[in-house]
């Protein structure tokens, strides 16, 4: 593993939109432990645009999972309540909607509407899950009502980028996640774009992800090259890691977890849980997991 080059400014970027779980809890840690190292700054940006799927009790857990960790963070909303007041994402719609319709005049069939519904989709999809481009010949105007926008990703858009724990990385974007959608058929843009931007407007320099998350990134960085504000996000340093493994070298599964439901804070018996999955993806002594500031220490010592 390669350490991000300072300054060093990342983020926490948990979802209300379930009981945060096992591995939410040692991405969280992983992260705090590389930004205290490089003596960074650390903010709390929370993705709330699933409005379908958010609950006050989720938004809650997120607060309650940090605390039960030991995690600090320099900047952010203190409570559910700051949060809703001033750092939800739909308080950002307006410049989300902006960046896509610069976007769009800048660079005509980049995006095209899309009207397909989830149940044509799960029907046309391809084998490996990717949306078949149903509408993108239909040219429909991009003021169609009741539909979707989708980025028009070529077949051949291999993304490469240097990863700090993975080394170098190729990522065939158009194989792998196809057209993407950047807005939803609600109006309000869509993950990819709105996670692009929040990391522009806070300052990220570095984000640390799973292995699984690599389609994102590479997404996300054919989509900088066409926003306008976000032309800085190319310089982000990513960190991937890998699979969390238990003492025996085997993946860590959902059965680790006595009760999915109801999120790591009520299913283990304390964060030393955490603290070892991550002592082990890092390859520390297995004292290293009986503290925050054991762990930090050992860390340091890397």
């Amino acid at each position: 593993m390669e350490f991000p080059v300072a300054p060093v400014v990342s983020r926490l970027a948990p979802t209300p939109s379930g009981f945060l779980h096992l591995g939410n809890a040692v991405n969280f840690t992983l992260t705090w432990l590389l930004v205290r190292r490089a003596g960074g700054q650390l903010h709390l940006r929370i993705d709330d645009l699933d409005r379908t799927r958010f609950r006050p009790a989720y938004l809650e857990n997120i607060f309650r999972t940090l605390e039960w960790l030991g995690l600090d963070y320099d900047l952010g909303p203190a409570g559910p309540d700051e949060f809703e007041r001033h750092y939800s994402q739909r308080h950002f719609l307006g410049q989300y909607e902006a960046a896509l319709q610069t976007a769009l005049a800048a660079h005509p069939g980049l995006f095209y509407p899309c009207r397909c519904s989830r149940t044509e989709l799960a029907r046309q999809a391809l084998p490996d899950g990717r949306y078949p481009g149903t509408c993108r010949p239909l040219l429909l105007p991009a003021t169609t009502p009741d539909t979707a926008w989708r980025a028009h990703v070529p077949e051949a858009t291999p993304i490469t980028f240097s990863d700090l724990w993975q080394g170098p990385v190729a990522v065939p974007l158009g194989q792998v996640l196809g057209d993407f959608v950047v807005r939803k058929k609600d109006g309000a843009a869509a993950y990819q774009v709105a996670s692009v931007l929040d990391d522009v407007r806070l300052g990220v320099t570095c984000i640390v992800r799973g292995l699984d998350l690599l389609p994102s990134t590479a997404a996300q960085l054919w989509l900088s090259q066409y926003l306008p504000q976000a032309q800085q996000f190319c310089q982000v340093q990513f960190l991937h890691h890998g699979l969390l493994l238990n003492a025996q070298g085997q993946k860590l599964s959902k059965s680790t977890q006595a009760g999915q439901q109801r999120g790591i804070v009520e299913e283990a018996s304390g964060p030393q849980v955490v603290y070892g999955a991550v002592a082990r993806l890092l390859g520390l002594a297995a004292e290293a997991a009986e503290s925050l500031e054991k762990l930090q220490t050992a860390f340091k010592q890397v």
